[in-house]
């Protein structure tokens, strides 16, 4: 091979291993930058809103903005604080992991309607929604579920898919890192912090506080680490992670 040609070769070489360079570098900038948001709904609040409004876009169907919530029947700590804790720790735990995190909420003296609620989420970008509350029934009743539109919401049907997904894998690692009764999927169509949204949802009932050993042990905080612990890890199975 002549010098001339040899450095054409040579030359031909240097520009592709910049341009490969490039490549890579603009692929991990874009990667960077393409963070995956989860939005975190503490469900309720200090106090409910009776006033109402419509459950759905152009719905005549109407219920109260927030309502105010169970309480702990062993230790009568409302549910709007527990939800409060969890959301703060699982906000933690999604950090760590890479994801963005908007917090609907981040203390209880507010007043924000659960239609707002959907349209801040909407608002802020995120990917999923995750709804966190706690349940209520007889004393002897326990276990976690996990609520989704279903195929038939007149408002968000187009999202019922993925949302039974989210909710399906979230509850499922929930109920793997806490060993807490799983209850199933709920499909449901009347819940306006749902209705409103226009990304996928789930609102997962962590537990019920009128069972009191289930009120104590959520109170725990060694035991909220290990419900912020399922929850991401169902985040991190819904996207495949």
């Amino acid at each position: 091979m002549n010098k001339k040609r040899l450095a054409a070769v040579l030359l031909c070489t240097a520009v592709c291993a910049g341009l490969a360079g490039t490549a890579l570098q603009n692929r991990d900038t874009l990667a960077g930058t393409c963070q995956i948001t989860v939005a975190i709904d503490a469900g309720h609040q200090k106090k409910g809103d009776t006033r109402k409004e419509p459950i759905g876009p152009g719905s005549r169907r109407k219920k109260a903005k927030a309502a105010s919530g169970t309480q702990g029947a062993a230790t009568k700590v409302p549910e709007s604080k527990l939800t409060l804790s969890v959301a703060k720790r699982l906000e933690q735990e999604l950090k760590k992991r890479g994801y963005k995190v908007y917090m609907v909420r981040r203390k209880q003296n507010v007043n924000i309607s659960n239609k707002k609620r959907a349209l801040l989420v909407n608002k802020s970008g995120a990917d999923i929604c995750i709804r966190l509350h706690a349940d209520a029934a007889g004393k002897r009743v326990r276990g976690a579920s996990a609520l989704y539109p279903t195929k038939n919401n007149p408002y968000v049907k187009k999202l019922s898919k993925r949302s039974r997904k989210l909710s399906g894998d979230v509850l499922k690692k929930y109920c793997k890192a806490t060993g807490i009764r799983n209850r199933g999927l709920s499909g449901r169509n009347d819940l306006t912090g749902t209705n409103w949204s226009k990304v996928p949802v789930t609102l997962i009932e962590m537990g019920f506080m009128t069972n009191k050993k289930e009120d104590k042990k959520m109170q725990k905080s060694s035991f909220q680490k290990k419900m912020a612990k399922g929850i991401a890890d169902g985040v991190d199975s819904y996207f495949g992670k």
